[in-house]
């Protein structure tokens, strides 16, 4: 039997499916173009504390918080139950009574990487094959992004935080030989086998635009100030005189959070908030960051990246230099050419003006980016959300929005419609006013808290026939596809809602206050509708790199409809925003017999006739149906 690498077998089997439609991704990218398994991504992400506790031993301790906001770690502290009612404050809580959402950052509900493996199999099920991880370096916060080190996968992830912690402090950060592999990297390197042998990929999350308080370079810089080896490493104003009483230490934090100190940059010109900027990172930090790059990449060191990571989702982009960006392409593109580079490239003036990615996308820095400029309009059209926008608006954002981009680029762009940094899915479209703009429950007590409504629900479905029929590789935020809801961050970080687990009701409101009870639970019938939509992406080809063409927007009927074609096959998608019944007309590519394939909802479609390339149906209101031929 011939043996053949997880590598050279998925690659192959790519090219070959590819062939038979007449369209190939390379087995290599070319440099300055995505890897082709990126465009038919269908991705999940992971925010792993909040996912699923797989091992209660290694839960969170007071010790490992320290250096995380709020700054202390309340007297009797314990983890809370994943079943907890969202908005109920624990015994240890109570004592700073209204504080709600200072304190939710304490919380720790003991998700690990134990809970990720166990749930590879229902990731499968569902269809994903790709999965995004929101940081998992070693850090004292929830979130991660406050990297205690970067080397490292989270003490509290893995099965061992004790003997993990004996094994980090006997290392020289700076000196990569001396660097072991802990517990907790060991199981995620069993994690990245396992995810490869079910022939899905995965990316890892890391800021290099700062650390936390507890990482070894700044406690170093912090104690010995001007005698620091690592004085350079931060963007000091000032360091402390010993000669006075005072002190004197100011330095710059990320957005002017302290305890996120900003890594230095250099050579820096034409700095401008929310606009890319040229520069590059300080020599010795940008060193620090290849060698952790290299370690996740090829964990081994032999050269074949098989046993590493897929790529890198790059946090706070915009903050970080173009210089340094172009070469950390070069350098992972020279460890795996089929590295993907996924950048944050959000705001350029909050919450009016989206940033223009494209000085990322011009094949020199990232392959592609979260795609917040798709959702925007999308949520404004199918949710009908400030002030809605009519079908030829939408089409007119679209051209907008993919104005310029070539085609392998618009395909793997991530279209999401909710992450760790945002309002729930359902959330979001239940309140309409402008994008995230008051989505949180401490800055709006109007808004709407608790489970989208069944018009909601409808629209939701709308966006989501969408989103896994558009030309961009679609994302799932974990619990999404469970019909979780939630204000934005913390609220949109609950633990999953898993159906082995049962969830206490919705009780307590942020003020402390009760209201009706409200059942948490897993949404079946959404579930199975994402699946139905992911399978249909998997199906029909055309619809991951087939062209696409807007065939109608009728602004008076509120209707829309585009269709995406690949050697001969068609698939057309049509949506009715409006409260009537409403009458298409479309013409079909083929002679061949077009059908129903998904419909938003039953009975979506009535009266479908197809007279040679002639199809016309009525839609139902606010509905939507995926047509395509045999």
């Amino acid at each position: 039997m011939l043996a053949v690498s997880r590598k050279s077998a998925t690659g192959l089997a790519c090219c070959f499916a590819w062939l038979s439609l007449g369209q190939a991704w390379p087995l290599t990218a070319p440099f300055d173009e995505p890897p082709g398994w990126a465009r038919e991504a269908i991705w999940y992400q992971i925010f792993v504390e909040r996912f699923r506790n797989g091992d209660p031993f290694n839960d969170p301790k007071p010790e490992l918080m320290e250096g995380a906001y709020p700054g202390y770690v309340p007297a009797n502290w314990e983890v809370t139950p994943w079943n907890q009612d969202w908005y109920e404050q624990e015994d240890w809580a109570k004592g700073e009574e209204g504080h709600f959402h200072k304190l939710a950052a304490a919380r720790r509900f003991g998700g690990d990487l134990q809970g990720v493996l166990d749930k590879l199999d229902y990731l499968q099920d569902l269809g994903i094959t790709a999965i995004y991880f929101n940081p998992l370096n070693d850090s004292p916060s929830l979130h991660k992004y406050d990297a205690r080190n970067y080397r490292h996968i989270d003490r509290t992830f893995g099965p061992d935080p004790a003997g993990d912690t004996a094994i980090i402090d006997a290392e020289n950060p700076v000196d990569p030989a001396t660097w072991r592999w802990t517990a907790a990297d060991r199981l995620f390197l069993k994690l990245i086998r396992e995810v490869h042998r079910r022939g899905m990929r995965l990316i890892m999350d890391y800021s290099w635009n700062h650390t936390g308080i507890t990482f070894w370079a700044w406690e170093d810089l912090k104690k010995n100030q001007a005698q620091s080896r690592f004085r350079d490493w931060y963007d000091i104003i000032s360091l402390d005189d010993p000669k006075t009483p005072e002190d004197e230490f100011r330095y710059e934090g990320w957005l002017g959070v302290k305890t996120l100190p900003e890594l230095k940059k250099v050579n820096v010109v034409g700095k401008r908030k929310g606009h890319a900027f040229e520069g590059d990172l300080q020599p010795e930090v940008k060193a620090h960051v290849f060698n952790v790059t290299r370690r996740w990449l090829d964990p081994n060191g032999d050269g074949d990246p098989e046993d590493g990571v897929d790529g890198f989702r790059l946090d706070v982009a915009s903050h970080v230099p173009l210089g340094f960006w172009r070469d950390y392409r070069k350098f992972v593109r020279g460890i795996n050419p089929e590295s993907l580079l996924l950048g944050e490239a959000w705001w350029t003036k909050w919450p009016d003006q989206l940033m223009d990615p494209r000085p990322f996308l011009q094949g020199d820095i990232f392959d592609s980016v979260m795609h917040y400029q798709w959702y925007k309009p999308a949520r404004q059209f199918f949710a009908q959300a400030n002030s809605g926008l009519k079908p030829s608006e939408f089409v007119a954002e679209m051209n907008r929005v993919y104005g310029g981009y070539s085609q392998p680029l618009m395909q793997n762009l991530m279209n999401l419609v909710a992450s760790h940094d945002s309002p729930r899915f359902g959330t979001s479209f239940q309140n309409k006013h402008k994008y995230k703009y008051m989505m949180g429950a401490r800055s709006n007590p109007s808004l709407d808290l608790g489970p989208p409504s069944k018009a909601t629900q409808g629209e939701m479905r709308l966006m989501l026939l969408h989103q896994f029929t558009y030309i961009s590789a679609p994302h799932i935020w974990n619990g999404d596809e469970l019909g979780m809801w939630g204000a934005d961050d913390p609220d949109c970080r609950k633990p999953v809602i898993w159906g082995d687990i049962s969830h206490r009701p919705q009780v307590f409101m942020p003020d402390s206050k009760r209201a009706e009870p409200i059942a948490v639970k897993p949404n079946s019938e959404l579930l199975n509708y994402y699946k139905a939509l992911i399978a249909l992406r998997k199906q029909r080809r055309e619809l991951v790199g087939g062209k696409l063409k807007f065939v109608l927007a009728n602004d008076n009927d509120m209707t829309l409809a585009y269709h995406r074609k690949l050697e001969g096959r068609e698939t057309i998608i049509a949506f009715n925003l409006s409260g009537q019944v409403r009458e298409v007309r479309l013409g079909a590519d083929s002679r061949l017999k077009t059908k129903a394939l998904v419909e938003s909802s039953p009975g979506s479609v009535i009266g479908f006739e197809q007279n040679g390339r002639k199809i016309q149906f009525k839609l139902n209101s606010y509905s939507g149906v995926v047509l395509g031929n045999e």
